[in-house]
């Protein structure tokens, strides 16, 4: 019985041996979750490679702000300025006109008559309006009061008595459309010429809370603008005041980046504010994880167009551009910060050399394990 034994404890311990060796010699391809830094930058510096690199450090920061931003057409924007606190009358609004007159033998009312009413006169695409032994009178761009006291003066050359009453019914002159993004969308009538882009939010229910990073796109005419709700909400002299016939957009902010390899988790993410860092990346991933990944080699990948590229620091040298960055020194760490993802990038964490050296000793370690059971066995 026991010669059995000691001949079953001698063929684990051989099988064992054999299984250790064929996974030494299998190590170098080992499964890992992501590649390591030098897999991904080798031949790198060769001249043929398609492939720039860049250490993101402090001193590299202001040659790469300088860079054509990539991935996203940027807008600009309207700042503040102030307008007229009265309504202003536009094309395509009607006006409600009351010519009273005492006077005898009147031309506009009969003789039991003291008010002429001239009711819903539209405003003519050329901003006039057609008066009663008048004719066109001009009265776009002025307020009613204003536009009152024209008629008031031109009737009183052939009825020297008549009063003018006036009143304005707002038209789509007078009036913007607030597209989606709030909780209430249509079209808003002006109150004012101070009418704002936050006031029209407010309008129409706020901003709908499901939107991230929500973004504001003001189309007036052929012309776009846009910008983040935020900065509107940080800088009222943003806070632009809208014109007649403008369209309001809140949509979500259509800019990403992903993130693969070592990474607390591999998605596509949206921008949750106008700048994320790297470090803000790193934080919205939900950081790297600790047992595999590289703090030496966090890798951002990103292409620029072909119009970018240049020899000297005005852009990148090719097209294809990965920018490193390291975790474990303190310029690294405040470059990381300083340094802005941009749409399309890839954050990847690399695999850390340590991982692979971890699985062997960790075959290494079981196969003796094996070994010594086998021994038990025998004995």
């Amino acid at each position: 019985m026991k010669s059995g034994c000691a001949d079953m404890g001698l063929i684990i311990k051989h099988l064992v041996w054999v299984i250790l060796m064929v996974s030494l010699s299998a190590c170098s391809t080992l499964p890992r979750g992501a590649a390591v830094e030098k897999e991904i930058l080798k031949n790198a510096d060769e001249p043929a490679s398609d492939i720039a690199v860049y250490p993101v450090t402090r001193t590299f920061l202001p040659s790469v702000a300088t860079w054509p931003r990539n991935g996203s057409r940027s807008y600009s924007w309207i700042s503040h300025s102030n307008g007229s606190n009265a309504q202003v009358i536009r094309a395509g609004d009607s006006l409600d006109v009351l010519v009273w007159d005492s006077g005898e033998n009147s031309l506009l009312t009969g003789p039991e008559q003291r008010v002429a009413t001239l009711p819903a006169i539209r405003v003519s695409e050329n901003g006039t309006i057609f008066v009663p032994y008048v004719g066109k009178v001009k009265v776009s761009g002025r307020t009613p009061d204003s536009a009152r006291a024209l008629i008031q003066r031109q009737l009183e050359a052939i009825v020297p008595s008549a009063q003018v009453q006036l009143a304005m019914i707002e038209g789509r002159g007078n009036s913007i459309d607030l597209v989606g993004g709030v909780n209430n969308p249509g079209n808003i009538m002006m109150p004012d010429q101070n009418f704002s882009v936050l006031a029209a939010i407010s309008a129409g229910g706020g901003v709908n809370s499901g939107l991230e990073n929500p973004q504001v796109k003001l189309v007036r005419g052929q012309n776009i603008y846009a910008t983040s709700v935020d900065r509107l909400y940080d800088n009222p002299t943003l806070d632009t005041r809208l014109h007649g016939g403008d369209k309001v957009i809140i949509e979500d902010d259509r800019r990403y980046f992903l993130s693969l390899g070592a990474a607390g988790s591999e998605a596509q993410f949206s921008f949750n504010r106008d700048d994320v860092s790297a470090l803000d990346a790193l934080s919205i991933i939900g950081g790297v994880n600790d047992t595999r990944a590289d703090p030496k080699g966090i890798l951002i990948l990103r292409e620029y167009k072909a119009s970018a590229v240049s020899a000297g620091t005005r852009g990148p040298r090719k097209t294809r551009v990965v920018f490193t960055l390291d975790l474990t020194t303190s310029d690294g760490l405040f470059s990381a910060r300083n340094f802005h993802i941009q749409s399309g990038d890839l954050v990847l964490a690399t695999e850390s050399p340590i991982t692979k050296t971890r699985t062997i000793l960790g075959l290494v370690g079981t196969a003796f394990g094996l070994v010594r059971a086998a021994g038990n066995i025998s004995n």
